[in-house]
C-alpha cells in the first residue's frame, strides 16, 4: 500500500517547485505562503489526475480539431481552477496561466527526469494471486 508514497511525495516535491518557479517568473502568479504554495501542488496533482483526463475526454473531438492545441488551454483551465479553489494563491489572468502552465510542465519534466523515485508504477494482479508490479 505504501509502496509507492515516496514516488507521490517527490511527484508533490516537483510540482510546488515548479510552481514556485513559474511565481518567480511570472508577475501574475503569487502565493501568500508556503501553505497555499503546498496546497496549490497538492491540489494541481488531483485535478490533473482526476478532472483533466475527463476535461480532455470531453473535449477530445476540439483537441483532434486543433491538433492537439486544445491541450495546452486545458492545462491552463486546470491552474486556473486551482487557483479559484486555494485562498492565497492568484493568477493575473488566463494568458498568465496559459504560459505558466507551459513553463510549470517543462520545468516539472525537468525535475521529473533527475528524481530518483518518481516513476508510474503499475499494479496488476496476476493469475497466480501474488502481487506483480510493471514499473513505466
Amino acid at each position: 500500500m505504501f509502496d509507492n508514497l515516496a514516488g507521490f511525495f517527490i511527484q508533490w516535491g516537483i510540482t510546488a517547485l515548479s510552481l514556485w518557479g513559474a511565481s518567480l517568473v511570472f508577475k501574475g502568479i503569487r502565493f501568500s505562503g508556503k501553505s497555499s504554495l503546498i496546497v496549490s501542488a497538492l491540489l494541481l496533482g488531483f485535478a490533473n489526475a482526476v478532472l483533466r483526463p475527463l476535461v480532455v475526454f470531453l473535449t477530445l473531438p476540439l483537441t483532434l480539431i486543433t491538433l492537439g492545441f486544445f491541450l495546452l488551454v486545458i492545462n491552463a483551465l486546470m491552474l486556473l481552477l486551482v487557483a479559484k479553489v486555494v485562498n492565497g494563491f492568484t493568477i493575473s489572468g488566463f494568458w498568465t496561466a496559459f504560459f505558466a502552465s507551459m513553463f510549470i510542465s517543462i520545468l516539472g519534466m525537468a525535475l521529473g527526469t533527475l528524481a530518483p523515485n518518481a516513476e508510474l508504477t503499475i499494479y496488476r494482479l496476476p493469475e497466480h494471486g501474488s502481487a506483480q508490479t510493471i514499473s513505466i
